[in-house]
């Protein structure tokens, strides 16, 4: 399965990633190779956890679209 992961870099040059697919996934790393084997990790405990209560683990159909605008 593959899933769309935001990524990000804090003002303290750490890398943070989200899972959308995974309400509530995110974690980070000092690099952003790090925070992408830390997203691995985090999205295979959540798969881990939805199989063990018997709950669906979401498929992701389409890639999730990132966008920027002005305010």
């Amino acid at each position: 399965m593959q899933y769309t992961v935001i990524l990000r870099q804090d003002e303290e040059g750490n890398w943070l990633a989200s899972v959308p697919a995974f309400p509530g996934c995110h974690t980070w790393g000092k690099t952003r190779e790090q925070a992408l084997v830390n997203a691995r990790e985090a999205i295979e405990g959540c798969i881990e956890s939805l199989r063990a209560t018997g709950d669906p683990v979401p498929e992701e159909k389409q890639p999730a679209e990132v966008a920027t605008i002005s305010v």
